[in-house]
């Protein structure tokens, strides 16, 4: 537990936010309350974080930040190709989830209204969507044409759809290690870059061969 004497950071509060919900089962009812039982100051508080609804939306970019970070420690990231870069961010991010899959399953599945749940992954969204752009490579640019910043938009929308249906699949994946995801990551990714490269016939049908079982499965 923190104390007066030591200094708070974004990250002592995050994980104090997080064991809280987790061994209360809800949210703090105040800053008031939350620093309190914290044993700080309630103005070091709003020293990172406006609400504590605020902090919610920060775990999941904080997630995003220490995956990136994660890869760029192996010095042979910067020479793969786009494939192999997001293969990486995938098993990277979903590991971290995986590390805190008791509070990520309780936030994501706290609301009724998946808009709710998907307000938390704001910031989330608009850091995939930027690292898209970044890793993305002019092989993929030039095979689409003209209109590249239009063309680049639509990957990122189509890359971020990606990811929200591979959140789901993990959500809901009760296999052990979530080696089903690990699956469902490859299949999906592999299927993305053959779509780009007009030749998805293949993976397509092998892919939905995939779908198609687990479905079956959990219907039994």
């Amino acid at each position: 537990m923190a104390t007066k004497k030591n200094k708070i950071t974004k990250e002592n509060i995050v994980s104090m936010y997080m064991d809280y919900t987790l061994e209360k089962g809800e949210k703090p009812k105040s800053v008031y309350l939350f620093a309190k039982l914290n044993d700080f100051p309630e103005a070091e508080f709003y020293t990172f974080f406006g609400t504590i609804e605020s902090i919610e939306k920060e775990i999941y970019k904080m997630f995003f930040e220490k995956t990136v970070a994660l890869l760029h420690k192996d010095e042979n990231y910067p020479e793969y190709d786009m494939k192999s870069k997001l293969l990486s961010f995938y098993f990277t991010f979903f590991e971290l989830l995986s590390a805190n899959r008791s509070y990520v399953t309780m936030s994501l599945k706290e609301h009724n209204n998946q808009l709710k749940n998907l307000m938390l992954l704001s910031g989330l969204r608009n850091n995939f969507k930027k690292y898209i752009g970044e890793i993305l490579t002019d092989d993929y640019r030039i095979k689409q044409e003209k209109a590249q910043e239009l063309q680049e938009k639509a990957i990122q929308e189509s890359a971020w759809v990606q990811f929200l249906f591979t959140l789901k699949f993990w959500l809901d994946d009760e296999s052990p290690a979530f080696e089903k995801t690990d699956i469902y990551i490859e299949k999906s990714v592999k299927l993305s870059f053959e779509l780009i490269n007009m030749a998805p016939i293949d993976s397509l049908i092998d892919f939905g061969k995939f779908i198609f079982k687990e479905k079956t499965q959990n219907k039994q």
